[in-house]
This record gives structure tokens, C-alpha cells and sequence, in this order.
């Protein structure tokens, strides 16, 4: 299967929200998905996005138009740190199921690490469910640190 990463456009916002409803499902959480379709879009393709992502897109079949189908993404953000700068903040990344352990998360991976080399980041960094043994294992392919020390927080504040 022939695979082309390329930046994510406006256009892919709805299959990028489907996808982000298939990893909450899989991480147990589907309802914690709230996300408005033009909120996502605002944030990503608006006047100040604050979010950038690369797709991974399988050709469409002979004779059925332009564009393929969509089968996995990267979505990011800039993180800043007091001690290091700023780095690039991996928020989701994700194959679709039945397109699994054909080499496109490697793929996205490493167009992450293009990209954040190009940008001159000197980290990458994210979270992965500790239960999640089969990303932990692909993250592991890339020599990446894993962090006992630090607790997640949060404030809801709706």
C-alpha cells in the first residue's frame, strides 16, 4: 500500500474528528470527546492556530476522484519549557485499526521528527496510557524516555 504523509488541511477536519473518537474509544473514554467540529477547525486552520498535524492517506481506487482516504494522523502543539524551550507536543497520534502494523505510524513518526528538527525543537514530547502496551512498544523503537516522576494534572474549570 502506497502512503503519502502530507500537512493536514481544513478539509480533513471531520475525518480527523472520527479518528479522535476511535482513540477515545480505544482508550476507554468515548465520551469525553467534545470537541466541536468548528472549534477544532478554528484551532487548527484559523486566524491563530494553535494546533498542526500531518495525515497519512492511502490513494483512492482507480476511477473514484481526487483524494484518498485518510487512515491515520499526528496532531501537535508548541509546548514551552522555562528550562528548555520551546518543543514540540505530541497530542495524538493514530492508525486506524484496520490499518495497523503496516509501517504508517512510522511513517508519521518520523515526518514528526523531520518536522521538529526543521524547527529547530530539541524534544518531543507526550503521554501514553500506561496500560497501552502495543504504543509503548512502538515508542520504545525510538529509544524514548519514559517518566515515572511526574503526576498528570488537571483543572476543569467549565
Amino acid at each position: 500500500m502506497r502512503i503519502t504523509i502530507r500537512r493536514a488541511i481544513k478539509e480533513d477536519c471531520p475525518r480527523l474528528l472520527e479518528l479522535i473518537t476511535e482513540l477515545a474509544i480505544y482508550e476507554k473514554a468515548p465520551n469525553e470527546v467534545t470537541v466541536s467540529l468548528n472549534h477544532f477547525i478554528e484551532c487548527g486552520f484559523g486566524e491563530k492556530p494553535v494546533w498542526w498535524g500531518f495525515v497519512a492517506e492511502a490513494p483512492s481506487p482507480p476511477g473514484e476522484g481526487v483524494g484518498g482516504e485518510v487512515l491515520g494522523f499526528a496532531l501537535y502543539y508548541i509546548r514551552y519549557s522555562t528550562w528548555k524551550g520551546q518543543a514540540m507536543y505530541l497530542e495524538d497520534i493514530l492508525v486506524t485499526e484496520s490499518a495497523r502494523g503496516k509501517g504508517i505510524g512510522k511513517l508519521l513518526m518520523d515526518r514528526l521528527i523531520e518536522e521538529a528538527k526543521e524547527k529547530g525543537f530539541t524534544r518531543i514530547i507526550w503521554q501514553v496510557l500506561e496500560w497501552n502496551e502495543p504504543a509503548i512498544n512502538f515508542y520504545k523503537k525510538y529509544n524514548a524516555d519514559f517518566d515515572s516522576e511526574w503526576v498528570n494534572c488537571v483543572i476543569n474549570v467549565t
